[in-house]
């Protein structure tokens, strides 16, 4: 992720989340760490958690680590504090919260962006085929996390009106209705997050808060530009393996959506919704770090589904 904004952020300028305290909970890199530095940016307490740290690798055994992602949100403006945690595990997400209680007495933003599993799902394989505890894995990293996570955090994030959850997924709730995702484990698993959000909204609302699930488009992940063998600065060389990848946006343009929506007084307009980055790039008006407002999901639709040859004019 470029580690400084470029652009404009929006109508929300930098300390409009000044006293607002998020928790972010899988933040070593990827849209965890985009959103983690763009509600920095504008001012924001951010705790962030992941496993990977300077002293131990996760599986995924990457260089980017939570200790990283807390400096940065600093750098951007606001205070980052890590935390290293597996959200698997009650104990450990219980003491989190805890901790965010007695630092700041309030949570305002909670978002549930833990994954792990890019290397467990299997491209098109059944169920029958598909490794079953590979499968099984991920359903409890992408699933259970999300459900153990919220059931600790959302009781402080409930002591303040007004507070948001984002539920970050792949793909907006209309998109995959009707369209197989990848393979049934991951079809399974984001299908999953789309509907707690819609659960959670039903929660919260009567209760002053408000739930969403979030999905960015064609990410520019560290993960994403070194399957493709380029860096963020070089990322057009992949559109020779990759056409599509024109319509591809960085971290931070998630970052921006969840940041606008932080920052949003009327934000319990979305509750239960399904959202996008591109949607909501269009509704608050920011960008992405090239100035572009690239809209993935549309595109996905009117272009890549169809097999039409690669352009992304008109949609970023």
């Amino acid at each position: 992720m470029t580690e400084s904004l470029a652009s404009p952020p929006g109508p929300h300028p930098p300390g409009a989340l000044t006293g607002r305290v998020a928790l972010v909970a899988g933040a070593t890199r990827g849209a965890g760490r985009g959103i983690a530095v763009e509600l920095g940016a504008r001012g924001a307490t951010v705790y962030v958690t992941g496993r990977s740290t300077r002293g131990r690798r996760s599986e995924y055994d990457r260089p980017e680590t939570i200790e990283e992602t807390a400096e940065l949100v600093t750098a951007a403006g606001g205070r980052g504090i890590a935390i290293v945690a597996d959200h698997l595990v009650p104990e450990q997400v219980e003491a989190v919260v805890g901790r965010i209680d007695a630092e700041q007495g309030r949570l305002d933003v909670l978002v549930n962006d833990i994954w792990g599993a890019e290397r467990l799902f299997e491209w098109e394989s059944p169920v029958w085929e598909h490794d079953l505890d590979k499968g099984l894995r991920l359903l409890r990293l992408a699933v259970e996390t999300h459900a153990v996570t919220s059931h600790f955090a959302v009781p402080l994030l409930l002591r303040e009106p007004g507070g948001l959850v984002v539920e970050m997924t792949d793909g907006t709730a209309e998109y995959n209705a009707s369209r197989y995702r990848v393979s049934f484990f991951y079809d399974l698993a984001k299908s999953s997050v789309l509907r707690m959000a819609f659960a959670l909204g039903h929660e919260l609302g009567p209760r002053g808060a408000s739930a969403v699930a979030l999905t960015p488009g064609w990410m520019r992940s560290e993960i994403m530009l070194d399957a493709f063998e380029v860096t963020e600065a070089t990322w057009r060389d992949a559109l020779v393996k990759q056409p599509h990848f024109a319509i591809s946006e960085t971290p931070s343009y998630v970052g921006r959506a969840v940041a606008a929506l932080a920052g949003d007084p009327e934000r319990a307009r979305w509750n239960g919704q399904s959202l996008s980055s591109g949607q909501l790039a269009g509704v608050y008006g920011f960008t992405d770090l090239d100035g572009s407002r690239p809209d993935a999901w549309r595109y996905m639709v009117e272009v890549q589904d169809p097999g039409r040859p690669a352009d992304a004019t008109g949609y970023r």
